[in-house]
């Protein structure tokens, strides 16, 4: 059971660690995916006004028909036909990453907010789309009428100093574009993440723990 006197505790940790680094503006996503509802009722209480999921499964059984005094992020890999249950329980879509997801997003949540996925780590497995084809997928999921945010990006593996390029290019983009949010950095690389930009870090270990191992 995780309760809202640890997480305040280590939400102080996360805040110190944003100020050292310039930071003190930055919104703190705090990532629930594979705990409790405790998790997440822990948070708010800490005055946490962002949780993320990964999920849309765990997403759905955690906060479906659930008054959450937060606003919820989907910030996984989201396959077209997990919008529809997803689309009463999720405020801002983070990881759009094609034309098609763009679309179900419009049909089953018309003019939601949402953030363009970017590929800064060239790993297959964190998706994104390239950053060659931000433009391109800016424009159709505005016509689609959804509110195009910001962009988010997903740092490679490894010494956090690594980052720092994929970060600073998306940076770039988000500047590029006129866009007002950067989604980027996490539990290991946030330092890096801030120093180059970002407006919102997302973060679970840092908050709650090691995560759980799924089931």
């Amino acid at each position: 059971m995780i309760g809202p006197e640890q997480v305040g505790e280590r939400l102080a940790a996360v805040q110190d660690r944003l100020h050292a680094a310039g930071g003190d503006d930055v919104r703190v996503v705090a990532v629930t995916k594979a705990f409790g509802i405790d998790a997440v009722d822990a948070a708010v209480a800490c005055g946490i006004r962002d949780i993320g999921e990964s999920y849309a499964q765990e997403a759905v059984a955690k906060l479906g028909g659930r008054d959450v005094a937060a606003t919820v992020h989907f910030i996984g890999g989201l396959q077209r036909n997990k919008v529809r249950k997803l689309a009463g329980i999720v405020d801002v879509w983070q990881s759009v990453d094609r034309p098609e997801l763009a679309d179900e997003i419009a049909l089953r949540a018309p003019g939601a907010p949402v953030m363009l996925q970017v590929d800064i780590s060239g790993e297959e497995t964190k998706g994104g789309c390239s950053p060659d084809d931000v433009a391109a997928l800016l424009e159709h999921a505005r016509a689609a009428g959804l509110d195009v945010v910001g962009l988010m990006g997903i740092a490679p593996l490894g010494d956090p100093g690594d980052s720092r390029p994929g970060f600073r290019q998306l940076r770039s983009l988000v500047d590029r574009f006129g866009l007002r949010e950067c989604s980027m950095g996490m539990t290991g690389d946030l330092e890096v993440a801030v120093e180059e930009g970002s407006t919102m870090i997302r973060v679970g270990t840092a908050l709650f723990g090691p995560r759980p191992p799924r089931h």
